[in-house]
């Protein structure tokens, strides 16, 4: 800005120069006064100012200049013998114009661009001043913008330090409503990600050893027993008591077996490493029924299912759905059916639902139900872990559907699944029966 601020300035500065000597010599060109006094003509021109010089070439070659000397060269005598009609340069700091009149004498005007130079160098003092101050002012405010800018990058680093260092998750607070705000934000739900993560793995373990150690505790116990009967000289036990004992263990064993699977699978389901396909929601039913009734051969289910395709995890519905017909089955009395339906109930949403004749769920635990390791008081004499309707939700919410329990018509549970998926090509058959 400076430098162009300079030339153009310099270049109007040239140019009134210029100017000022063609309108003296246009004066007298066109005037006679030249061939007939000289002399007055030279100090008109150089009236009311002392850097004008003034010189005459008569068509002979002659020169008359009686004041400051003016450096004559080629092309002034190329105007004097007629080859052009004006000639107009800078030499030894002043500008020479020439100008041939109609009698055929050149006057010859020259300027001093002293004052001019001058004029320009205070001009350049001024902006490279003007300049310096401008650079030091922008680059003082380039540093506190870019410092205020670079703020937020400043606190993602130092609490991205902060999480390695000391695992400490806390927030970020978030300023402004921009691009760094937005990934401040994003930053700040993967912190909340991350402890949610951490928050459950710790219940799960707290949980689980609070599950393992009674069972562990009578395993010990038991094989303690078993044990020091066995010894040389100990005392024998009752009748029957071995007996009873190694049916304990036995016992014992299965539902630590059942235990460690169920978190096995609720571990799995928590893993976002799991491989999705398209799969109908019929065929996993079919295969989950298969397998309930060769363990409960003497419950019958009852069962209307249309085909319905949903995008997830064929693994883990396999295991949300068992255990739900499990569930059934464990509470559903002789002789009764466990009702099972899988129809569509709304645009893209399907509803499974199983229905027993139990003794049903109490409305005060229908929430608490699908939590882990939680047993209502009815279910503590019953076998199981507490874990299998945890599974459930961790499947059903994890493929973006809604749980709920409920009481069934015949005054049972009544487990309730809505799902997000899409119908078979054509529609399928009324009710069949299976057991």
């Amino acid at each position: 800005m400076a430098f162009s601020t300079y030339f153009v300035v310099r270049s109007a500065l040239y140019t009134s120069v210029d100017t000022q000597l063609r309108a003296r010599a246009a004066t007298f060109v066109d005037s006679s006064a030249l061939a007939l006094d000289p002399s007055f003509v030279l100090t008109l021109a150089r009236a009311f100012t002392s850097d004008i010089s003034v010189a005459l070439i008569y068509p002979d070659g002659s020169v008359y200049a009686p004041g400051p000397r003016i450096p004559i060269g080629g092309p002034e005598v190329d105007v004097a013998s007629g080859q052009d009609q004006s000639s107009l340069r800078t030499a030894g700091g002043q500008r020479i114009l020439a100008e041939r009149s109609k009698s055929g004498v050149t006057l010859v005007l020259s300027q001093r661009l002293a004052p001019t130079q001058r004029v320009l160098d205070r001009l350049a003092l001024v902006l490279g001043i003007v300049g310096g101050i401008g650079v030091v002012v922008a680059a003082a405010a380039g540093t506190a913008v870019g410092r205020t800018g670079l703020r937020p990058v400043s606190r993602l680093t130092a609490a991205a330090e902060r999480v390695a260092r000391t695992d400490d998750l806390t927030p970020i607070p978030v300023t402004g409503n921009d691009e760094l705000a937005r990934l401040t934000m994003s930053f700040n739900a993967m912190l909340r990600a991350l402890a949610d993560s951490r928050e459950r793995q710790s219940r799960l373990v707290a949980d689980a050893g609070h599950e393992l150690k009674t069972p562990l505790t009578s395993l010990r116990t038991n094989a303690e027993l078993l044990i020091a009967a066995g010894r040389p000289g100990a005392p024998a036990l009752p009748p029957g008591e071995t007996e009873a004992i190694r049916d304990d263990v036995l016992a014992q064993i299965e539902e630590l077996s059942t235990l460690v699977a169920d978190l096995v699978d609720l571990a799995r389901e928590d893993s976002p490493e799991t491989v999705r396909q398209r799969i109908d929601l019929r065929d996993v039913l079919d295969g989950a029924l298969d397998r309930v009734q060769r363990r409960r051969s003497d419950v019958q289910f009852e069962v209307w299912a249309a085909s319905w395709f949903v995008y997830g995890d064929a693994g883990g519905f396999g295991r949300a759905v068992l255990n739900i017909l499990d569930n059934a089955a464990k509470w559903s009395p002789p002789g009764e059916k466990v009702h099972v339906a899988l129809r569509q109930v709304g645009p893209n949403v399907a509803e499974l639902t199983v229905a027993d004749a139990g003794p049903g769920i109490p409305e005060h635990d229908r929430q608490l139900v699908f939590e882990r390791f939680y047993r209502s008081d009815t279910a503590r004499s019953m076998p199981g872990s507490g874990l299998g309707l945890a599974i459930v939700r961790q499947v059903v919410v994890k493929h973006g559907g809604v749980i709920t329990a409920d009481v069934s018509e015949r005054g049972g549970a009544l487990i309730r699944i809505a799902l997000p998926g899409e119908p078979a090509p054509a529609p399928d058959g009324g009710p069949f029966v299976e057991g």
